[in-house]
């Protein structure tokens, strides 16, 4: 069994502080029922915008919900969330799956994008403080619908995450063809005529020894350093690589720079920035699909904090990029397995100090809970 010390280092990252307000967010929006093919991905912007990924409607939606008061969060810990988010639309815990989770920053209430497994219907439930569940109707709401740009042969067909970096939203996605992992950027404000701009992404695997142009990022977030703002992706076994933003054109062809390699068998699910004690820190999870053969623990799903060191490192990228393991032996100590958050399948940011989570328990069962961050 490999140490629960993971070995690898992530260099400074600068927090992004500009925040956006709902007048700026959305542009020319409009008031019905969006048209959402799927729900692959939902994250919020700052100003309480909640962001759908719809690949197979090929689209960013954008949709203001509504709610503007902030509630206490009375219930810390909720067993059997599952069942409880099931039992909302008639079914049963094990009648659906959860597929993404964000946290609306402005008023703390909890959307689980959420596929029903006998009709395979996506839907978005809501929780609040006191553990109440609703379903968001996506009726009647006021709506931006941004179409993602297509590649050179095939348009988008799974959106794998979003981020969201002051000026624009940031579009992790898939399409059939050759350069088939996608960077979208979509200028603010959003609207039907955004200035959105896609590029194919190429990218060093450390493990594989070669450079890909198919792997999707399945978590990403936005940053920016000394002025440029770039996009930093994990991919499944693992390098987690660095893009430039700027003057990208459309449809190019983006090398990356691997800057870490996480190391083979697991697959990174969502990472956010945050500060404590006046250190900045990444904190990503990951699902271990090498678990049955070298496990890190009894759940497949473990929590990393990686130290924010400098992201915008110069020399150690793609074949120099630093692994996990130096041979048997750390080869640095700036990540360290976290054991409270073992078992957690998604997770948001709750506020500066705290972070919501749906973990799997040892024994059986999910449940819902507000953890400190570590």
């Amino acid at each position: 069994m490999l140490t629960r010390r993971l070995f690898l280092s992530l260099p400074a990252l600068l927090l992004l502080t500009t925040l956006a307000s709902a007048d700026v967010t959305l542009k020319n929006a409009d008031i019905g029922s969006p048209k959402i093919a799927g729900i692959d991905a939902i994250r919020f912007t700052p100003d309480g915008v909640l962001l759908i990924g719809d690949g197979r409607g090929s689209q960013l939606v954008a949709i203001e919900t509504g709610e503007t008061a902030s509630k206490p969060w009375n219930a810390k810990t909720i067993e059997k969330i599952d069942d409880k988010l099931a039992g909302r639309i008639g079914a049963t815990g094990k009648g659906i799956e959860i597929l993404h989770v964000a946290l609306n920053p402005k008023t703390h209430v909890a959307f689980f994008a959420v596929r029903k497994l006998d009709d395979k219907k996506t839907l978005l439930l809501t929780l609040d403080g006191d553990g109440k569940v609703n379903e968001f109707a996506l009726e009647n709401v006021k709506h931006v619908a941004v179409p993602l740009p297509k590649g050179e042969k095939a348009p988008v067909s799974r959106v794998t995450d979003l981020a969201y970096l002051g000026d624009r939203v940031i579009v992790g996605a898939v399409c059939n063809e050759e350069f088939g992992s996608k960077i979208c950027t979509v200028r603010l404000p959003l609207d039907a005529k955004a200035d959105a701009k896609v590029f194919g992404t190429e990218t060093f695997h450390v493990s594989h020894k070669k450079w890909e142009t198919r792997a999707p990022m399945t978590a990403l977030m936005a940053f920016e350093d000394q002025g440029k703002k770039y996009v930093v992706g994990a991919f499944a076994c693992t390098p987690v690589v660095r893009y430039p933003l700027e003057d990208v054109q459309p449809n190019a062809q983006v090398k990356g720079e691997s800057i870490i390699e996480l190391g083979s068998g697991n697959q990174p699910r969502t990472m956010f920035t945050y500060e404590r004690d006046g250190k900045g820190y990444v904190l990503m999870n990951t699902f271990r699909f090498h678990h049955k053969q070298r496990p890190f623990g009894w759940s497949p799903y473990w929590t990393a904090r990686i130290d924010m060191g400098l992201i915008g490192e110069k020399d150690k990228v793609n074949e120099k990029a630093i692994n996990r393991l130096a041979g048997n032996k750390p080869a640095t100590d700036q990540i360290k397995f976290v054991d409270e958050y073992l078992g957690v399948i998604h997770m948001d940011k709750f506020d500066k100090e705290n972070a919501l989570v749906v973990r799997e328990e040892e024994k059986g069962g999910l449940t819902l809970a507000i953890l400190p961050l570590p």
